[in-house]
């Protein structure tokens, strides 16, 4: 783990911000840039994830999808947490690290050439725009053209986990005015500074809970999961049955 995230990842947390690495890139590691530009490289990581899920067929949507989501929780814990609570901007374009994946193309760590850079009082993009702009959206452009894979549902996913860490972040440490302000900026507004469509907004529903006083928002995006061989929807999958308009107007009380 790089030692800036230390104090803000212990104990059972730390494995979260363990996949950061400062270290030089070992000789199996394959820099981001090169699985973006590279066709086969990604086409490579996406088959072993096919196999290991029993995806069969031309139709990787879903196991890009979930691959996608299992990338992001490698890589976004620390990254948010070190842009959001301790305003400091780590290096995140796709020539500047490298990432490592394990026999079933999962990414188990990414090597970062520096430790990044203080940015104390500077504004959301100053910290986020590397990732989104330079990582996340060639990244998923890609992904979109080997496997079709709507750039909507990565996007979505991405939002998932961002609103997750800021939510935990505010739990631990309150509504601090900073963290406040990129969760408004990144997932509330419809678009970003310059006019620019934010992918990450989308509107949620909010479905009753059988005994439960607060009502469940459900994600923004439907992840796909349960197109995978012996996966069902998620507890809050827009797209569940349970959830879907016509069956919340016939249950008693709709």
């Amino acid at each position: 783990m790089i030692p800036l995230l230390q104090p803000l990842f212990r104990g059972d947390w730390s494995a979260y911000a363990e996949t950061l690495v400062c270290a030089p890139a070992p000789a199996d590691a394959i820099p981001v840039s090169a699985l973006i530009g590279q066709p086969p490289l990604l086409q490579d990581v996406l088959a072993k994830q096919a196999r290991y899920r029993r995806a069969h067929g031309t139709d990787l949507r879903a196991v890009a999808s979930a691959w996608a989501m299992d990338y992001l929780w490698a890589l976004l814990p620390g990254v948010v947490a070190a842009a959001s609570v301790l305003q400091h901007r780590f290096a995140m374009a796709p020539d500047t690290l490298a990432v490592q994946f394990n026999a079933i193309g999962l990414p188990t760590a990414f090597y970062l050439r520096d430790e990044g850079k203080a940015l104390p009082g500077s504004d959301t993009m100053a910290r986020y725009g590397e990732l989104l702009h330079g990582h996340l959206l060639p990244l998923f452009a890609a992904l979109t053209a080997q496997s079709r894979v709507p750039r909507k549902i990565l996007w979505g996913s991405a939002a998932r986990y961002i609103e997750g860490i800021l939510d935990q972040a505010q739990a631990q440490l309150g509504r601090l005015p900073g963290l406040l302000a990129d969760r408004d900026l990144l997932l509330e507004q419809p678009t970003w500074p310059g006019g620019e469509r934010n992918p990450m907004h989308a509107r949620r529903r909010c479905v009753a809970q059988p005994d439960q006083a607060a009502p469940l928002a459900l994600h923004r995006q439907c992840c796909l999961y349960y197109l995978l061989p012996g996966e069902d929807y998620c507890g809050a999958c827009p797209l569940a049955p349970q959830f879907r308009p016509a069956a919340l107007t016939a249950a008693p009380g709709g």
